[in-house]
């Protein structure tokens, strides 16, 4: 089977862009739209390469935003055919970033170029987002984008990013909104000495066990209509020398919390705070927000999604908000509309990740419909 979309997702497959390398995915896709008129302007911070592509100066203006790097692929000799080299196999393709997010991002384009072809003129303007450095620290990317098109003073409207958010069908699922992150690295101090006298040494990881009761305990808010409750998960534990005659002077707890708007990153800290110094021990704990909560709430534009997938697919999409995070949380500082809608993920950053070729044709139509419903509704 041959097909645009086809032929330009299996390109991108071909660039090796394991984060923070875009190997030229983002060139490709800057000089293929310039033909219709898209404006780049290329965007290195760190060694991300970022890319902002602007079509029209119109109001509302639509961003299709995405990622071009990948994860790595893992054991070369797990996969049935090279994960660089796409391949087709009854009806799918089956490659590195086939599902995150290259199909997405080909879709972008081809839906741009056949909207483009009848809406010479369209009443609004069109933009892609691209960064390479996604799937890494997130620190040099769609961030650092954000923050520059402030200094333009670009105002976004609507924008869909291209996550891999369907579950077993395509467009089975939107995600309107995500939780917060927080993650937070506690060290509890005691004293080193031997096992033998423990009444000359302190052991931290007997002082840590009831605090790590306490914070399992906590009920931290029901969530809302949106959000499910904030959920506490312990990452890590580390103690000890490695010895098994000698009590660590201290012991490690990494730990994150996915928080609903019910709960502040304030009160998180706080709230742990109290728990550690109720039980009176020497502790560092250093904190880092990954993300805010956000949310899309059902609308106008909301709605025009549901109403493509469905005339598409036949599926009426439900609204989610679980999950990971992603470059929404970023982008949704500067727009309230915000929506991820992409293909199936049951096999992102798996040996031999796959789509289905009917779903990718399948996607373009959606995103097509999408642009349809926003700017000649």
């Amino acid at each position: 089977m041959s097909s645009k979309v086809l032929n330009l997702t299996k390109n991108l497959i071909r660039c090796r862009s394991v984060t923070p390398d875009d190997v030229n995915c983002q060139k490709l896709i800057a000089d293929r739209l310039h033909k219709r008129g898209f404006l780049a302007t290329h965007l290195r911070f760190g060694g991300v390469d970022n890319l902002w592509l602007k079509r029209g100066n119109k109001t509302p203006l639509i961003v299709f935003a995405g990622h071009t790097d990948v994860v790595p692929p893992g054991p070369i000799h797990e996969w049935t055919s090279d994960p660089f080299e796409p391949t087709e196999k009854n009806g799918e393709l089956t490659g590195r970033g086939a599902a995150d997010m290259k199909s997405s991002i080909a879709a972008f384009v081809i839906a741009v170029e056949e909207f483009l072809e009848s809406n010479a003129n369209p009443e609004g303007s069109i933009a892609l987002l691209l960064t390479s450095d996604e799937e890494g620290p997130a620190i040099d990317g769609t961030v650092k984008v954000v923050e520059w098109l402030k200094t333009k003073g670009e105002v976004i409207d609507f924008c869909v990013v291209g996550e891999p958010t369907s579950s077993d069908k395509l467009g089975d699922t939107i995600k309107n909104g995500r939780r917060g992150s927080i993650s937070g690295e506690l060290t509890v101090f005691g004293l080193q000495g031997h096992v033998a006298y423990p009444h000359l040494a302190q052991n931290p990881i007997h002082l840590m066990a009831p605090i790590i009761t306490d914070l399992t305990d906590i009920q931290w808010d029901q969530g809302n209509e949106f959000f499910p409750p904030t959920t506490f998960q312990i990452s890590n534990l580390n103690a000890g020398t490695g010895a098994t005659n000698v009590i660590p002077g201290n012991a490690k707890l990494s730990f994150n919390l996915r928080f609903s708007p019910a709960t502040s990153t304030e009160k998180i800290k706080d709230i742990i705070e109290k728990v550690l110094l109720n039980h009176g021990v020497k502790y560092q704990l250093n904190w880092k927000v990954n993300g805010q909560p956000f949310l899309t709430k059902p609308g106008n534009f909301v709605g025009i999604v549901k109403q493509s997938i469905a005339e598409v697919t036949g599926v009426q999409a439900k609204l989610s908000t679980t999950g990971g995070t992603s470059d929404a949380r970023f982008i949704s500082t500067i727009c309230d509309q915000v929506i991820e809608l992409g293909p199936i993920n049951k096999t992102i950053h798996q040996v031999n990740e796959k789509i289905n070729i009917n779903d990718l044709e399948r996607l373009v139509k959606i995103y097509k419909g999408i642009l349809s419903g926003l700017l000649d509704g």
